[in-house]
Formats: structure tokens, sequence, C-alpha cells
């Protein structure tokens, strides 16, 4: 049962006469006292002539998956399973972070009727969204008071990450296809091979000369050479506690699957073959021998409903996880947040296990604000922040690897950049 705000008008509306027959001579506080209890009399009539918003039943329309921050089209299907009318207010028991609109749904059902009623969300947080009923409230004849009922109704939502980044992919797909096509490798290096014979031009590397096609053709023909495909990437995502940090709009963990999308599209267009595992102490999540267009929505899928862990990563467990998902791989790519020589100290013991593979360590950091909007204390603590940062980016290269420093929004781009780069240097 349930009150409303009728019923709270009618009981104000009892002073007048309360007043006039206190000046007949009546006891106030008696004629106050009657009025309350024929009020709430009133009130359990109302309620009880309602209609029992139990006989509903509730079907939901639900996509199973959602980009972050893009609104969803759901809807609710309400059916009238008893004899009376059905009127009153309903409202979607999803959690604040599902987007769904403050406002209660009017309903009118006619028995044994149905209705569609539209529940537009967008989506605030990257995860599992779920509810687990209705909140449906029938309201009485004279609109004093009425019956309300809990209507299970489950439905889920899988929010998958946004792939903001993937603005960046046309301009490096055409990078891709001048390293692959027209603009063909022209020095043979250990990531290269053979690709086709055409004329030489004035200009060309004479080295790639074939003498024996010369021979057959009567015309001086040239080799020319392609990044090798099937090379295989494996990228370690970091979701220990600096992943919770905030940079930009999300966090660093937000950013680190960015550029993981990012390269995984450019990946599968060159024809590498790309293995990602999250990895704090456990693996959170793997994808592996997944190949073609069904990569990022496999991807997507498995970033999902990871979230860090507020502890600290145990890298000689992540590296061996990242060995066991390709024997050779030809690049490995960490991304993390190593910008404190104390906290990276465990990362960089742990880093030569990697040694004969080409590693890049890609951070995420905070853009710098303005030096003019900073007082003297916050420039030299961020001073103190970017010294530390250089310092462990200079033990990342002492161990071997390629350190790559960059903004939330400026890493992934620069991850694929460096990835075509070493295509082009025939270094993968």
């Amino acid at each position: 049962m349930f009150l409303t705000g009728r019923l709270a008008l009618l009981v104000a509306v009892g002073v007048v006469p309360v007043v006039m027959l206190a000046a007949a001579g009546a006891s106030p506080w008696a004629v106050a006292a009657g009025w309350i209890v024929l009020c709430a009399i009133a009130a359990c009539v109302d309620a009880a002539a309602a209609a029992s918003p139990r006989r509903v039943d509730v079907s939901r329309n639900l996509p199973a998956r959602a980009r972050l921050g893009e609104p969803v089209a759901a809807a609710l299907t309400v059916r009238n399973t008893g004899t009376r009318r059905i009127r009153g207010r309903m409202r979607d028991a999803w959690q604040p972070t599902a987007g769904a609109p403050d406002a209660r749904i009017r309903v009118d059902l006619p028995p044994g009727e149905r209705r569609t009623y539209a529940i537009p969300l967008l989506p605030r947080r990257r995860g599992e969204l779920r509810t687990g009923f209705v909140v449906i409230r029938s309201n009485g004849p004279l609109g004093l008071a009425g019956r309300q009922a809990v209507v299970a109704a489950p439905g889920a939502l899988r929010v998958l990450p946004p792939f903001t980044a993937r603005r960046h992919l046309p301009s490096r797909l055409a990078r891709l296809r001048e390293l692959d096509g027209a603009t063909s490798v022209q020095v043979r290096g250990a990531g290269t091979e053979f690709d086709s014979l055409r004329e030489y031009v004035r200009g060309d590397d004479v080295r790639s000369i074939d003498w024996r096609a010369t021979a057959r053709a009567g015309t001086t023909m040239l080799r020319t050479w392609r990044p090798e495909r099937d090379r295989h990437i494996v990228v370690v995502v970091d979701t220990g506690r600096t992943a919770a940090a905030r940079v930009g709009d999300g966090t660093r963990l937000d950013a680190a699957f960015e550029a993981t999308l990012l390269l995984a599209a450019l990946a599968t267009r060159a024809g590498d073959h790309l293995h990602v595992v999250l990895f704090d102490r456990i693996p959170r999540a793997r994808v592996t021998r997944v190949e073609g267009p069904a990569l990022l929505p496999a991807l997507v899928d498995a970033m999902a409903p990871v979230d860090p862990q507020l502890i600290d990563t145990d890298w000689d467990a992540a590296f061996a996880a990242a060995r066991t998902l390709a024997t050779h791989p030809a690049l490995v790519v960490l991304l993390t947040a190593q910008d404190e020589p104390e906290a990276s100290r465990g990362f960089l013991a742990s880093l030569p296990s990697l040694a004969g593979t080409h590693v890049l360590v890609g951070t995420a950091t905070d853009e710098d604000p303005a030096l003019a909007d900073e007082d003297a204390y916050a420039a030299a603590a961020r001073e103190r922040s970017q010294h530390d940062a250089d310092r462990v980016a200079a033990a990342i290269r002492r161990a071997g690897a390629e350190a790559i420093t960059a903004s939330a929004d400026d890493l992934p781009p620069r991850i694929a950049d460096r990835y075509l780069a070493l295509k082009a240097l025939g270094r993968l």
C-alpha cells in the first residue's frame, strides 16, 4: 500500500471544519482525531478498491551488448492478467550507471491487454549492468492510496569499451596499404618476404635486381618485398592497482583497452596474430587464437567486465602467462604504469625474461595543465613525477625494451605508429 498527495490535501482540508466546530464549542482535538480517522478509513478503502499490480506479467526487449556512452533502445512489455483495469505508474529498477530515465512511466492497462513502454538507457560505466525487477503502483478510484508490488523482470546488459581510438584507424590503414601495396619495401630485412617482380625504374635499389629474371625477360627486373605476415604479437594489459589511476576522462585501464583494440584492428589487416592477456596476480581475461573479423568482438567482450584490482601485479607470473600464448612472439606490448622507481622494481627485475623479443612498454599519463594555472608546490610535484618517470623509462631502455609515454588519447596512435614503423623496418 502507498499514499498519494491527495490524501495529504484531504487531511489539510479538514482544518476548516475543525476551526468552525471549535468555534461552536466542540473539542478541537476530538474533531481533528475524528477527521484523521475518517481520512485513514477512506485511504484504506481506496487501496482495497485498487486493481492488484501482482496480476501483471512483465517481459523485456533488451540487447545483450552495447557500447559505453551510446544510447540503448530497451523496452518493457506489460500484460494485465487480471479482470480489473490498472491505472498507475511503473519504474524499472536499473542501477544509476545504466542511465535510465528518472521519471516514472504512466500505466493504463485494461484487463487482458498488453502495452509496450520504451526505456531508453545511456550507460555510463563499462561492465555488466543488471536489473531484477519492476515496481508497479496501482491507484485506487479516489486517488488517495493504492497498491504497490515488485514484479520480477530480470535483465542484463554488457557494456563494452567504446573504442574511441577507431577514429585513428583509417589513416593507419592507409599507411599499412602503402607498406603492403604499391609502395613495397625496397630493402630486404629480417622481417620482409618476397612479393613480386617488376621492371626496374631509375632510383630503385640495385641490390634488389633479380638477374635470373632479367636474363629471361630481356629487361632489368626488380624483386619487391613486403612486410612478413603471420607474426605473433602478445599484449599484456596490467589490471593491478596502478590501472585504477585517473588519466584524461577515464582510467589507465581504459586507455590500455583503447590501445589494444587499435593495435588489434591493424594487426588483423596486416595478417598478424594477436594474443591478449589481462593480468594482475591471475589472468582476468585471455583472448588467443582468434583470427579475422572475430577478433575485435572477442576482445571487447572479454574486456567489458574487467575492472582494476587494488593489488600489486605479479610480473613474473604475468610474463609466464604471456609466454604461454605464443612460443616465439615477434612483439610484446606491455600496457602498464611504470612511472615510479620504487613501484617499478619488480617490473624491471622481471623484464629481462623477455630478452630476444622486441618489447614496447606503453604508459598512459594525465595531460599536463598549463603552468600558469599551477602554484609552486604543484609545479614542483609535477616536475618530480616527470623526473621519476624519466628514470624508469631509462631503466626500461637499459633492459632492452622501448618505453612509450603519452596521454590517454595519444597512447593508442603512438603504439600503432610504432607497430607500423617496425613493420616498415622489417623488424617484425
